[in-house]
């Protein structure tokens, strides 16, 4: 079960998660996400562990400014979430693992799905809301009984401490791990690592 820390942005809470040993630890370079990380001094990332996937999070950005953050931020993979094209996708992966998010309201949202499957790693399930993630708000994971493509996925959208059975009860043959934002939080961008770390014992 992989498990994924999204919007990550103070240097104090990426220690205290990084201690964790996610599988990936996601840092939002969207302006106006409340977590946004564009700011952030790459140094506070240079003491993670080498084992955790830095993802940088963007939304219908430039390819120069998605590979200027991977330089900058040394990502190990990229997350889209808006629009980006399965072009983009192939272009960014010679640098770098690509996670492509899907917002899911029905099984209609996950036809776009296959275009992207020859160009991407991962995809990521989450929530369909204008504000392209962190809105807390969970989608019917029955939903995903349609998708029968080949990539992996991780399950996102509004997954909380309290979640832990369901996501150890949920099956689907390509159900890879899932994502954790903003019902982990004491304020945008900083986790309760206590919450984390039982979350983490309890689904794997």
């Amino acid at each position: 079960m992989k498990v994924k820390v999204c919007g990550m942005r103070d240097p104090q809470s990426i220690r205290e998660i990084g201690a964790l040993l996610p599988d990936y630890m996601g840092f939002v370079f969207y302006p106006p996400s409340p977590r946004f990380a564009g700011r952030l001094d790459p140094d506070a990332l240079a003491a993670l562990p080498l084992s955790i996937r830095r993802t940088g999070v963007f939304v219908d950005a430039s390819r120069e400014e998605v590979e200027a953050a991977v330089v900058r931020y040394g990502l190990a993979a990229v997350q889209l979430h808006g629009r980006e094209t399965p072009e983009l996708c192939a272009r960014l992966r010679e640098r770098c693992e690509v996670i492509k998010a899907f917002g899911i309201a029905g099984a209609e949202d996950l036809r776009a799905v296959r275009k992207y499957e020859e160009v991407c790693d991962l995809l990521l399930f989450d929530t369909r809301t204008p504000v392209h993630g962190g809105s807390g708000r969970r989608f019917d994971w029955e939903t995903l009984r349609a998708y029968d493509g080949r990539l992996p996925f991780l399950l996102s959208g509004g997954i909380g401490p309290e979640d832990a059975g369901r996501v150890r009860n949920f099956s689907h043959p390509r159900y890879a791990g899932v994502d954790l934002n903003s019902r982990f939080e004491t304020s945008p961008g900083c986790k309760d690592a206590e919450a984390v770390k039982n979350f983490i014992k309890s689904i794997r």
